[in-house]
C-alpha cells in the first residue's frame, strides 16, 4: 500500500466518521426523515448529473437493478432512517460506534448463516469488538444513554448487515456512481411518504449551523467520500481498503467530542480502541496472501468491484 493510497483511506475514514457529528446537528434542529429525503434528492440529482457526464448509462442489468433497489431501501430508508431517528435522541459517538460493528457483523453473520470459515484471527477480533462496544455502552448506559435510541441503531445496523450479504455476490459495474446516485433516488421514493405522515407541520430551526452541517453531509460525507472510495478501491482493491474502517470508532468518538462536546472519558478511548483493533483483526484476516506472480490490477478483478458496491453502505 502506497503512501498516496494512505492518505486516500485516512480522508475516506475521517469524512465517513464526520456524517455522525454533522447528522447529529441536523436531527436536533430539523425533522429527520423530511432532512433525510432532501438530502437524497440533492445527493441524486448531483450523483446522477456527473455519472451521465462520465458517459455511465442507466440502463443497468437486472443484478445492478437489484443492488441498487436493496440497498435503496435497506441502506437508505432502514439504515439511515433509523439512525437519522435514533440520532435526535442519542449522541453522535454512540451511533458512530454501533455503526461501526458493520464489519464484524458481515464476518458473523457470514460464518453463522452462510458457513464461511473464519480464521482463529477473526473470531479473536469479533471477541474484541463486541467487548469494546460493551465497554462503551455500559458505561454511557450508566450515563443518561437513551435505551430507546440505542436500540434502534442495532436494527439499523443489523439491517444493513443483512442487505450487504444478500447482494455480495453480485457482479462489478462500470457504472458505479449511476447506481450510487439511484440508490438515492430510491431512498426519496421510499422514505419521502412516512416523511411526510410522521412529520407533517414538525418546525425547522434555521440557523447557519444547520445550512452548513446539511451541505457538508450532501458534499463530503454523500459525494466526495463516494468519489474517494471507488478511487481507493481500484488502487488497492475493496478488501485492503475496508481495513480503514478500523478507524472509524476512533474518529466519530473523537470527532463529536471536538465538535459537539460529547464525552470522551476514559472507557470511550479504551473501548473505541477495542473496538477499532477487532475490526483491523477481522478485516486483515479477509486479505489474501500475495501471489507468486504479478496479480491483475484491482479493477479487474470482480471481487474487488463486488465489494465495492456495498463496502461504503455504513455512512449515515
Amino acid at each position: 500500500m502506497d503512501f498516496k493510497a494512505i492518505l486516500m483511506g485516512l480522508a475516506f475514514a475521517v469524512m465517513w466518521s464526520s456524517a455522525f457529528t454533522s447528522t447529529r446537528v441536523i436531527v436536533t434542529a430539523a425533522p429527520p426523515l423530511t432532512a433525510l429525503v432532501i438530502r437524497f434528492a440533492l445527493s441524486a440529482v448531483i450523483g446522477i448529473a456527473i455519472a451521465r457526464a462520465m458517459g455511465q448509462t442507466w440502463r443497468l442489468t437486472r443484478a445492478e437493478w437489484r443492488v441498487l433497489i436493496v440497498f435503496g431501501i435497506m441502506q437508505n430508508a432502514f439504515y439511515l432512517g433509523l439512525n437519522w431517528i435514533a440520532m435526535r435522541s442519542i449522541e453522535a459517538s454512540a451511533a458512530s460506534i454501533i455503526a461501526s460493528m458493520m464489519p464484524l457483523l458481515v464476518a458473523f453473520f457470514g460464518w453463522v448463516w452462510l458457513g464461511e470459515k473464519l480464521r482463529p484471527v477473526a473470531v479473536a477480533g469479533l471477541v474484541l469488538g463486541v467487548l469494546g462496544v460493551a465497554i462503551i455502552m455500559g458505561v454511557r448506559l450508566q450515563h443518561g444513554l437513551d435505551p430507546f435510541g440505542t436500540i434502534l441503531c442495532v436494527i439499523a445496523v443489523v439491517a444493513l448487515t443483512v442487505a450487504t450479504l444478500v447482494v455480495r455476490g453480485t457482479g462489478g459495474s462500470r457504472n458505479m456512481l449511476m447506481i450510487v446516485g439511484l440508490q438515492m433516488a430510491v431512498g426519496v421514493v421510499a422514505l419521502i411518504i412516512p416523511a411526510a405522515v410522521l412529520e407533517w407541520g414538525q418546525p425547522i430551526e434555521w440557523s447557519w449551523r444547520l445550512v452548513f452541517a446539511f451541505l457538508y453531509t450532501v458534499a463530503a460525507p454523500g459525494l466526495a467520500a463516494t468519489f474517494i472510495w471507488f478511487r481507493l478501491v481500484n488502487r488497492i482493491g475493496a478488501v485492503r481498503a475496508a481495513t480503514f474502517h478500523f478507524l472509524s470508532p476512533i474518529f466519530g468518538v473523537t470527532i463529536a467530542a471536538l465538535f459537539l462536546g460529547e464525552r470522551f472519558g476514559a472507557s470511550d478511548v479504551i473501548g473505541a480502541s477495542i473496538v477499532a483493533a477487532g475490526i483491523l483483526m477481522v478485516q486483515m484476516a479477509r486479505i489474501p496472501p500475495a501471489p507468486v506472480q504479478a496479480a491483475e490490477p484491482p479493477e479487474d478483478r470482480p471481487e474487488d468491484q463486488r465489494s465495492a458496491t456495498t463496502a461504503t453502505a455504513s455512512r449515515p
